[in-house]
This record gives structure tokens, sequence and C-alpha cells, in this order.
């Protein structure tokens, strides 16, 4: 496409949407698969809480932060193809391996890569629209989560009931490989496709919200004191994200779980059913949040991202609390639907309050110090108490308990330091 056509710039959001749902779809696939792991590796459900949060999340965590360095100055195109090579290379790994620790070190692996993607994607995107279109394109982008989730649901059930049918395949100098692994191997296939669509996209002309020199390099020292400077809407935001965000990680984790013990579902049908959760309802929410967001910010309220993100996580307390608890697999599916789409609500609002808050040489790395707090407690935190928690009732039945406990406690309060970040957002001079 013609990078001077006035849909370009949607087109870039579209080919950085499909990487985000190539990566939700290596990350996300794990949980569909975690009953045979177990089985095969003879490993605890805290033991898969850890695989699926914290192997994937520190290292994702982490090295962003160097990463986003990078990306603050140089090419960003490039440094999203290295990430998507790395990932696409590790999820095939994960296929390949025979031991819990190796598993353990290829999701590790994993993380890395998807690390390259979003503060480099969140920065261009910001580069390639006004602020006033700023949340939408972000919300279309952030649809890539659901539409990875969504997908891993469904091509990994697809898969699942293809390969567990199959003959087991013996392969030279490795031995047996087992249907979870041929899993894993087939869903790395798509990164490939992301990286020649990355071909066809251009790094954008660097622009900024907040008067600063585009050219000036930031260190990190310099982007730390910068964002104290803006503690009460940074820290507040991040620890409310922190603790919001582990309840809908615990649950994308958990759900085909849920289904499968509580309601006696079968694997497959169990992520049919979440996966077209997800690409319905979770598609919707992001661009929905996006919209909300944007035409508030045009009757004047600066504080509109995070008012939309207070408004869905108040309206998901009673419906994340109860829909664990339903009666029936039919009221589950329905509060599923709900609950699904109101978590969905918010996602793409954080990086929004990011590319605006922070000035063009400061933004990748702003979002990474961001991605580091927010992904390391949600993925490493939320799966994981989910799992703590089962395991100590002590019958894998008791899942819907632990679902429904970490909803209760968890939400209202990331609610309350979300509230927080209102008045500081009102405050702040967003007109450059």
């Amino acid at each position: 496409m013609n990078s001077s056509s006035k849909f370009y710039p949607w087109y870039v959001v579209g080919v950085l949407m499909f990487a985000y749902t190539v990566a939700f779809i290596d990350r996300q696939i794990l949980s569909l698969l975690i009953q045979p792991i177990k089985e095969d590796l003879g490993i605890t459900d805290t033991q898969i809480g850890l695989l699926a949060g914290l192997a994937f999340a520190i290292f994702y965590s982490f090295i962003g932060i160097p990463i986003a360095k990078l990306a603050d100055t140089k090419n960003r195109v490039t440094i999203i193809s290295i990430g998507v090579a790395l990932w696409t290379l590790m999820t095939a790994l994960c296929g390949l391996t025979k031991t819990y620790f190796y598993l353990f070190l290829a999701r590790v692996g994993v993380g890395v890569g998807e690390a390259a993607l979003s503060p480099a994607a969140y920065s261009m995107i910001a580069d390639y629209f006004p602020k006033e279109k700023l949340g939408r394109a972000i919300g279309v982008y952030v649809i890539g989560l659901y539409l990875g989730a969504g997908l891993a649901m469904l091509v990994g059930s697809a898969v699942i009931s293809i390969v567990s049918t199959m003959p087991l395949m013996e392969l030279p100098y490795y031995g047996i490989i087992k249907p979870w692994q041929i899993t894993f191997l087939i869903v790395s296939i798509p990164g490939i496709m992301v990286l020649l669509l990355l071909l066809t996209i251009k790094e954008p002309k660097r622009q900024s919200f907040i008067e600063a020199d585009i050219n000036k390099q930031s260190s990190f020292k310099d982007v730390i004191i910068y964002l104290w400077g803006l503690r009460e809407i940074f820290v507040n935001l991040n620890i409310g994200i922190c603790i919001n965000g582990a309840v809908v990680a615990g649950f994308m984790v958990w759900i085909p779980e849920w289904l499968r013990r509580t309601y006696e579902v079968n694997i497959v049908d169990a992520g049919l059913i979440y996966g077209f959760a997800l690409m319905i309802f979770g598609v919707l929410g992001p661009f929905t949040g996006g919209w909300i967001s944007d035409y508030l910010s045009k009757k004047n309220y600066k504080d509109a991202p995070m008012r939309t993100v207070l408004y869905a996580a108040f309206l998901t307390i009673p419906f994340a609390a109860l829909m664990p608890l339903s009666s029936n697999i039919y009221i589950a599916v329905t509060m599923l639907c709900i609950v699904t789409f109101l978590f969905s609500i918010p996602q793409g609002l954080p990086p929004v309050i990011m590319q605006l808050i922070a000035p063009n040489n400061m933004r990748a790395q702003t979002t990474a110090i961001f991605m580091l707090f927010s992904n390391l407690f949600s993925y490493a935190f939320g799966a994981t108490i989910i799992a703590v928690i089962t395991d100590m009732i002590g019958y894998e039945s008791a899942l819907k308990y632990s679902m429904s406990i970490v909803s209760i406690f968890f939400i209202p309060v990331g609610s309350f330091f979300i509230f927080l970040t209102l008045k500081p957002m009102r405050h702040l001079d967003l007109s450059n």
C-alpha cells in the first residue's frame, strides 16, 4: 500500500494488530494444554501457573526496557521483526521440550521475543495518528490481544482434536512426540507470515504531544526523573492496572479448565466456547473503550481514558465474582461473554495515557516501564494465585472458588488506585 495514502496508517495498525494476534496465540495456547502437560510432566496447578505466568512475564517485563530505549531512537520495524523471529522460534522449541525445566526456559524465550512488540508498536501508532484518534487506533491494535486469545482457543481446539486422533509420531534422533508438543509446533507457523507483512510497512516520522526535542536521546535516568514528576498518575495507574490485570490474566489462563472441571465440558469444546467469546465480545471491547474515551475527550474530559477504565472496572466486579459460581453451563457461558467484554474495554487505554504524557524521545521507554510492572505482576501473579488457592483448598474443582475470590478482593482495590489518577490527569497540560 502507498505510504502517502490516508488509509496507510490504518494498514500499519492492521499489520501490528496481526502481529499482536499471533503473539497472543503463542502466549495463550498453553491454557488449552494444561491437562496433558500436567499428566505428561507430572506437575501441579501451581507449577502450571508459574509456567503460564512467571516464566513468560519475568523477562518479557524486564527486557522490554532496554529494547524500548532502542525503540525511542532506532528503527522500530526492525526491532519488532527481530522480536517476532525470536518468539516464533521459541514457541516451536516449546514443542520439542521433554522436561518442565526446558519448557519453562522456552516460555522465557517467548516472553523475550514478545517484549519487542508493544512498546515499539505503541510508539509507531502515536506517530501515525493525532491524539484525538489515538484511542481508537490503539484500541484496534489491542484487539489483537483478544483476537489472538480467541484464535488460540479456536485453532488450538481444532489442532488438539486432530492431533489427538493421530497415531503417536516418532522423530529421528528425538523419539516420540506428544500431541501437545505438535500443537506448539503448528501454532508457531503464523509467525513467518508476520515477518513477511512487516516488510511492507515503513518507519514513521517521529512526532510528540509534549514539547520536547524529538531528536534528543533520553537516558533511563531522565525517563525515571520525568515520570517521578508525574507519579500521581504513573504510580497509581501502575498499581491499579497491576491489580486488575492480575485478575484478567488469571481468568484467561484458567477459564478453559474452569469449564472442564466445573461443567464437565471436554477441553476441545471449552476452547471453542471461550474462543468464540473472545473473538466476539473480547474484540468489541477495546474498540468500544477507545471510542468512549475519544468521545469523552472531545467533550473536554482530560481524564477520559482513566474515567473509561474506572467505569468498566466497577461494572466488572459483580459479574466476575459471580460467573465462576454459575449454576449451569448456559448461565456460565452468558456470564463469560459479559465478563470477557467488560475485561476487554480498558485494555487499550493505559497505553494511550503513556503516549500522551511522554515526549516522543521517552515514549517507548515510558511504555516499557509501565509494562514492566503491570505485566510482571499481572502475568506472574494472576495465573499463579488462582492456582495456589486451588491447591490450598485441595481439589481441582475448587478452581471456581479461587476465581471468584480473586475477583471480589482484587478488582475493587485496583479500581481505587485508578480513581486516584483522575484528578492529576485533569490538571496535566496536554495542549502541545
